[in-house]
């Protein structure tokens, strides 16, 4: 048995793989993750670089009320406005025979550079973390009669120093 058929173009039928009949189809359209996931982490350290943290935003004293119920309700956050009393005394003639003590339950300084540094430190601001008073705190430069006037002077330059702005000076007793 022979075939021949006379095939012309039209009539001939191509066969082809499976291979090729998959290389024909549209490609699919995906994304390139790895480029994506590069910004990503980019705009992270970025982030984390511009980024401003700060120990803390405010700073509250923590003394709360006794429970009484005859006592009115007071706001436990609110800052204690009572002045702080600074003793200014003479003990002798020399500039650097002086005595300086804070009324309350504070560390007691021994200079007016103690002072100083205790108002400084104190204070609610930026830079310092634990501060009880704010910069319009008022402070009352307290002296004897007898205290010479260079010492008062100095305790309310310490005061200034440390950015107070409500420094006062009681009558001397």
């Amino acid at each position: 048995m022979s075939f021949d058929v006379a095939h012309t173009d039209e009539q001939m039928i191509e066969h082809r793989g499976a291979r090729q009949r998959r290389s024909n189809r549209p490609a699919r359209l995906g994304l390139n993750l790895t480029a994506m996931i590069d910004v990503v982490f980019l705009l992270l350290i970025y982030f984390l670089v511009a980024t401003k943290f700060k120990l803390g935003e405010e700073i509250y004293r923590m003394d709360l009320p006794q429970r009484q119920p005859a006592q009115a309700e007071r706001d436990p956050f609110q800052l204690d406005r009572e002045p702080l009393r600074v003793e200014v005394t003479s003990i002798g003639i020399r500039p650097d025979d002086y005595a300086v003590r804070i009324d309350g339950p504070y560390p007691q300084p021994a200079t007016f550079d103690d002072l100083f540094d205790f108002l400084t430190q104190r204070q609610i601001n930026e830079a310092a973390i634990g501060g009880l008073f704010e910069p319009d705190h008022p402070i009352i430069i307290v002296a004897s009669g007898t205290t010479r006037w260079e010492h008062v002077l100095a305790g309310f330059n310490a005061a200034a120093r440390a950015r107070y702005t409500n420094i006062m000076f009681a009558r001397p007793r």
